[in-house]
């Protein structure tokens, strides 16, 4: 990687040009030869967004190494659901893999080596939806290997392919009964998730990640889950869309990883997945989804 990271990288960006920089920064250390930049316009009622979606946007302007650049800029408020959909959409429209970091996701530098050697790794594997680069299991080590295998879809940086990526629908169009969760959950979990995709489906929450995780089951898939934390999400506080509240997720350290030891076998670690939802996701403890959740009432 000494001659820039040859897997593509999409930075999507609003409002925030402090995490911007930071994140530009990390970025601009492993000198990806493609980068692309999807941002989201200022809302009209909010004095001020303006300028500073026009200060985050000039920090990209300071790639300083041999690099594609690509931006898709928008000029009015999309919201959540359709900037990120739309700019992700984009994204793999042009490139076969990549990674996908947000304006407020400050990622270790192994994790694109993490990503990339993974993206290679499993490519042809189409159980394997996405990577992520988060691990929520407070020091538990699942498995022997650097990373297991799980149903969930953390997105505070991440990678994945084109090909799996054609099948989400942002609007939940083929919604079908929900016995295909019953693969994956029971019980409390099973509810909850019922739940989230009936309120989806009746427009009550206007995102795009469930969507996500929608399509990753629909698909009878996986996602890789790193057995340490590679990103810190910095975006916690007043000035975020999401993250408003107070949270043990905000700003946990993201730590560098060696050589990456692979699984021996590729199962779901129901158990990690277990853990997190009782931990950070089991309503009414204030998680990761939760937060999300408020924003939209």
């Amino acid at each position: 990687m000494n001659n820039g990271l040859a897997t593509p990288i999409l930075l999507i960006i609003f409002n925030r040009p402090d995490t911007t920089e930071k994140v530009f920064n990390a970025i601009k250390k492993i000198k990806p030869k493609k980068l692309f930049v999807s941002a989201d316009g200022p809302r009209e009622n909010k004095p001020g967004e303006k300028e500073k979606c026009q200060d985050a946007r000039k920090i990209i302007d300071r790639v300083d190494w041999r690099c594609e650049v690509y931006k898709k800029y928008s000029a009015v408020n999309l919201g959540c659901k359709i900037a990120v959909s739309s700019g992700l959409n984009w994204f793999f429209k042009n490139v076969e893999q990549g990674i996908i970091l947000e304006d407020d996701c400050l990622p270790a530098q192994s994790f694109f080596k993490f990503c990339e050697e993974l993206l290679e790794k499993y490519k042809n594997n189409e159980k394997i939806m996405m990577i992520s680069g988060d691990n929520f299991q407070d020091g538990r080590s699942r498995g022997e290997g650097s990373y297991y295998f799980s149903a969930l879809s953390h997105i505070w940086g991440w990678a994945g392919w084109a090909d799996r990526w054609q099948f989400y629908d942002v609007e939940l169009n083929n919604l079908p009964d929900d016995e295909f969760l019953k693969k994956y959950f029971k019980g409390q979990a099973l509810e909850y998730w019922q739940k989230i995709f009936k309120r989806i489906k009746n427009k009550e929450i206007d995102t795009w990640d469930y969507q996500w995780a929608f399509t990753i089951w629909r698909s009878n898939g996986l996602t890789i889950l790193p057995n340490i934390n590679l990103v810190s999400n910095i975006g916690f506080g007043a000035e975020a869309t999401h993250t408003k509240s107070d949270s043990k997720l905000a700003n946990r350290q993201a730590h560098e990883l060696g050589a990456i030891v692979h699984p021996l076998s590729l199962l779901r670690n129901i158990e990690a997945d277990d853990y997190t939802f009782k931990h950070f996701i089991k309503p009414p403890s204030r998680n990761i989804f939760s937060l999300i959740k408020r924003k939209f009432k």
